[in-house]
């Protein structure tokens, strides 16, 4: 990733866990900007940050840094979900400490991330926060082919048991006052159930958090990805840059006819 800057923010036995960061080319020291973050997908099997950089190209030239976040995984490290959710975690904690320095607006940070990458997303604000937790929460989501059931067999197995996969999956975590979330999910995809989307979504807003959901027709779990669909990406981009105009994140790119 020769447009990034990495950064180690956990030292493992196999190596450093990078964070690899996108910069906007007008930033300055002293500013302060909004930052994307991004958590890959893959079942926290293997290491693939490099899926989110033309996401991460994008909100840089918008005037945020972006970031592409390694965990954990089973190819390198003998891992599953629950260390690379630690791992999650050990970076919003690395974030906290280093913001000033980075240059991180916290009131604009924004978690994002694709299958097993969006659940380690949602972890972060589905449990209850502990008053003394020292993370920064983030004030909007965006997950694309979001994993909602870790109940279900090809799943569980990621966990160390099945009542720790029950226990950490969404479908079972709705609450009440959480940030706002944006959803783009294939109506094929057979790796995680477009129903489970719809009904997650469906219980956000019986609840009164404030979600978007986008349904595409014909497409299957890695869809919005650039090097599978061009126009899928460029779909799920506006959709993703318009939902964080909205919520003052991001300004408006009147060249891009997003207002």
């Amino acid at each position: 990733m020769k447009a990034a800057t990495p950064l180690s923010y956990l030292e493992t036995p196999q190596g450093p866990l990078n964070a690899h960061f996108f910069v906007p080319h007008d930033f300055e020291p002293g500013q302060q900007r909004p930052l994307v973050v991004f958590f890959h997908g893959g079942f926290w099997d293997g290491s693939m940050p490099t899926q989110f950089v033309p996401q991460c190209l994008h909100f840089a030239t918008r005037g945020a840094l972006a970031v592409a976040v390694e965990t954990r995984v089973e190819s390198i490290h003998g891992t599953g979900a629950i260390e690379a959710l630690e791992d999650a975690r050990t970076f919003l904690g690395w974030l906290a400490e280093h913001g000033d320095r980075l240059g991180i607006d916290f009131d604009k940070l924004v978690l994002g991330g694709a299958s097993g990458g969006a659940w380690l997303a949602l972890q972060q604000v589905l449990p209850k926060p502990r008053e003394e937790s020292p993370l920064p929460m983030p004030k909007a989501l965006v997950l694309f082919s979001a994993l909602l059931d870790t109940s279900q067999a090809s799943v569980v197995k990621r966990f160390p048991d099945a009542g720790s996969a029950r226990r950490h999956s969404p479908l079972r975590q709705l609450r009440r006052k959480l940030p706002p979330m944006l959803f783009c999910h294939g109506k094929n995809d057979r790796v995680t159930p477009f129903e489970d989307a719809r009904r997650f979504v469906r219980g956000l807003k019986w609840r009164r958090n404030p979600a978007e959901f986008l349904e595409f027709e014909k497409a299957e779990h890695s869809f919005f990805n650039f090097n599978v669909s061009e126009m899928h990406y460029e779909l799920t981009l506006k959709a993703a840059d318009r939902f964080l105009v909205d919520l003052g994140i991001l300004e408006p790119d009147e060249l891009d006819g997003l207002v």
